[in-house]
């Protein structure tokens, strides 16, 4: 049995080095160099310098324990890059599959993909150019574009954090490649923004329970390392709504709640979502808005759902502008899979800018969205469904106030506004934005140094949510 065994192991392995014969017999002498540039780094030099073919990378690959039949995603993102899709049937996947798994299992990096994005925009023209301009420091010997960024590489002319060399190249050759590199400037600015996952972020709430600690959000990223994303390529991006109450029957105005609509409407549109915001909601009029939300038809073709609330709050419960308190489990069972089916297995996300519990005598120009911190209803979890799919981010842990300035908006959602903006175009996941923008609130004091904020999410959610990088990604 021992030798059947042995004997079944070896004739996958050389099935599996017959598909990457097939891949290298469908790969010209370009894709070869192509590969090896974006292997620098992971495979080393020598090893790359002597290979003359594809197979040769392969086993490279092998050897460095990037590619192997159980996990040839390596191989499949290399391919993806160089836009040898077909060869991807080989490995198991589809285009749509790679592209949905680079967020997660890229190895490629921002640098190597941005010399790489270069390299084939740089024509031969623009090479020799290139190449005059620097000619007294190369040698004398035919490049390519590939050959040329990797040789500048070498001679450390350039690397992720140094691009002076080529920048001054590009403004001379080829000045449309200098929003190429500022994009990469932007990106690598992001990673830098990104607190590590498993930062504890500081806790206002002594003595109770938080219902999703930071430690719980890294064991769940954690657990998500080769986990599905939720499909984000539908003909539409999908609806997000915005609730908007300033002005109450009794309770004071929530001046500066203007200031988080608008860019809350800025962001979501940017993301490609379609905006309606809702002002002033009476308790009747949010009725009529989660039916029709509930029974909108533009769901089916739609990829997620957003909600939003910016108003005055209780611990779970939220205001309508004539100061009914509706239970925000209310709201969000509006839009399970029974009710709504067009939402079925998709995201829904509920971003609430409300107070949860004690208030606190503001400041000049701080105000809290807080009323009767006395009631204290249950869990905070009981106010998402079971089902999955869900996310809520409240502005603040169970107990606690949140704030809002009277000119500039709320910490939480102008915090998660900017962080959306700075984290979608690295492809991060929304709860690792979220974790970022724990720790952004959480460091956030008033200007007498008393009053902080700890915002929490809760989640059912099944899958990784990376919304796709807009167009536009460099214009906010």
């Amino acid at each position: 049995m021992k030798s059947q065994g042995s004997s079944s192991d070896k004739n996958c392995k050389v099935s599996f080095r017959k598909k990457l014969l097939i891949i290298d017999s469908n790969l010209e002498v370009k894709d070869v160099e192509r590969l090896k540039f974006l292997c620098i780094g992971l495979v080393p030099n020598k090893k790359l310098e002597k290979s003359s073919s594809a197979s040769d990378v392969f086993e490279h690959l092998l050897a460095e324990d990037l590619l192997s039949e159980g996990d040839s995603f390596f191989l499949a993102e290399l391919l993806y890059i160089i836009g040898q899709k077909k060869l991807l049937q080989y490995l198991n996947y589809t285009k749509e599959e790679v592209e949905q798994l680079l967020p997660i299992k890229g190895k490629i990096s921002l640098f190597r993909n941005l010399l790489y994005e270069l390299s084939q925009s740089i024509d031969s023209e623009n090479l020799k150019e290139m190449i005059f301009l620097l000619n007294d420091s190369l040698p004398k010997t035919e490049m390519t574009s590939l050959s040329f960024l990797a040789l500048l590489e070498k001679q450390d002319k350039i690397d992720e954090d140094n691009l002076t060399c080529l920048e001054d190249l590009c403004k001379v050759v080829v000045p449309k490649l200098l929003r190429n590199i500022e994009k990469y400037k932007r990106e690598k600015a992001a990673q830098l923004v990104t607190p590590p996952v498993d930062k504890e972020a500081e806790l206002l709430c002594q003595g109770e329970e938080e219902l999703v600690s930071q430690t719980d959000i890294k064991t769940f990223l954690e657990a998500l390392p080769w986990a599905p994303t939720y499909r984000m390529n539908r003909d539409h991006r999908g609806l997000c709504v915005i609730v908007n109450n300033h002005s109450f029957i009794s309770l004071r105005d929530r001046r500066g709640t203007h200031k988080d609509a608008e860019i809350l409407r800025g962001v979501f549109q940017w993301l490609g979502f379609t905006v309606h915001i809702y002002n002033d909601v009476t308790k009747v009029v949010m009725e009529e808005v989660l039916q029709k939300q509930k029974c909108n038809p533009a769901h089916a073709d739609g990829d997620c759902f957003v909600f939003c609330i910016l108003t005055h709050g209780e611990y779970g419960a939220v205001y309508s502008s004539d100061e009914a308190l509706i239970p925000i489990r209310e709201i969000t069972s509006h839009f399970t899979a029974l009710q709504c089916p067009g939402l079925a297995e998709k995201p829904k996300l509920f971003f609430i800018q409300a107070c949860q519990g004690e208030k606190i005598q503001p400041s000049k120009s701080i105000e809290a969205d807080a009323l009767n911190p006395e009631q204290a209803p249950a869990s905070l979890q009981d106010s998402i469904p079971v089902e999955a799919d869900f996310l809520l981010g409240l502005a603040t842990v169970p107990g606690y106030v949140s704030f809002r300035h009277v000119e500039e908006g709320s910490w939480y959602i102008q915090s998660l506004c900017n962080h959306l903006k700075v984290l979608v175009p690295r492809q991060e996941d929304i709860l690792s934005i979220l974790t970022a923008v724990n720790d952004d609130v959480s460091r956030r004091v008033d200007k007498q140094g008393t009053k902080k904020q700890m915002p929490q999410p809760a989640f059912t959610l099944r899958k990784k949510l990376v919304f796709p990088v807009p167009l536009d990604a460099l214009s906010l």
